[in-house]
């Protein structure tokens, strides 16, 4: 069988070349995205990938927003991208902000002419940032993502880099739902399983049936107002249901 596929049309110019590689170099992005096991591997590789691909790009990092005022700095790819980021969480302004919460891509060419963050933008200019885009990679509620890319260089940031980066963005926030996805379905399981487990201790220790052990886990969970999970845990580790710190009164399991 053939190795090759996908191949042009016999009617193909061959004038979208340029945008045939783009389009090859973003599907094995999103490729290798897909493959990385956890969320924090995944940011990793989006903002690897996001300074390979985007011109003029020198440095990344992700920006993630909580409650729409919480700004924490994701997988920077350098102490620039880091400080930046920090940069834009204290002084309360800056691209990704802007990025994250007007739900638009925002450029700057030349941060030394930049008068939009009169506090943010002198400071990410000595810090060694000549250069910026920020673009919203997702919204979930009061919480946003926004990916953020830095040149050392004025200029190099360009018409191209953002319209390149707004499909890159596309396709890295995709695998990101999907990793996210991922998440939690394996904590589904581990907590089915550690559940099943504790089910199991309290079938053998009171000769009960598994619907009575998980009835028993639920009223403990809801007694202590502690998550079930916990509770679980707990009895498999130590084989004992013990109180959790600060819990008043008698456990209604020995």
């Amino acid at each position: 069988m053939s190795e090759q596929r996908g191949l042009p049309s016999s009617g193909a110019s061959g004038a979208y070349d340029g945008q045939d590689e783009l389009a090859s170099a973003l599907a094995e992005f999103a490729r290798s995205a897909q493959q990385q096991q956890d969320r924090e591997s995944t940011l990793a590789e989006i903002v690897r990938a996001a300074v390979e691909l985007i011109p003029g790009c020198d440095d990344g990092s992700i920006s993630v927003v909580f409650g729409r005022k919480t700004v924490w700095s994701r997988a920077a790819s350098s102490g620039l991208a880091g400080a930046v980021d920090r940069l834009q969480e204290s002084t309360g302004q800056g691209p990704c902000l802007d990025a994250a919460y007007l739900h638009e891509t925002v450029r700057v060419s030349d941060m030394a002419s930049e008068d939009r963050w009169p506090v943010f933008a002198p400071q990410a200019l000595q810090a060694g940032a000549a250069g910026m885009l920020s673009c919203q990679m997702w919204v979930d509620g009061d919480d946003l993502g926004a990916l953020n890319l830095f040149s050392r260089t004025a200029g190099a940031l360009d018409e191209e880099s953002e319209h390149i980066a707004l499909m890159f963005a596309a396709h890295a926030a995709v695998a990101y739902a999907a990793a996210q996805k991922q998440e939690a379905q394996a904590r589904s399981v581990a907590t089915r399983q550690v559940i099943g487990r504790a089910e199991g201790i309290i079938m053998e220790r009171h000769k009960v049936t598994a619907e009575q052990a998980f009835a028993m886990l639920v009223r403990i969970s809801q007694h202590r107002n502690v998550k079930l999970r916990e509770i679980a845990e707990g009895l498999v580790l130590s084989g004992r249901l013990e109180q959790p710190p600060g819990a008043t009164g008698p456990a209604p399991l020995p």
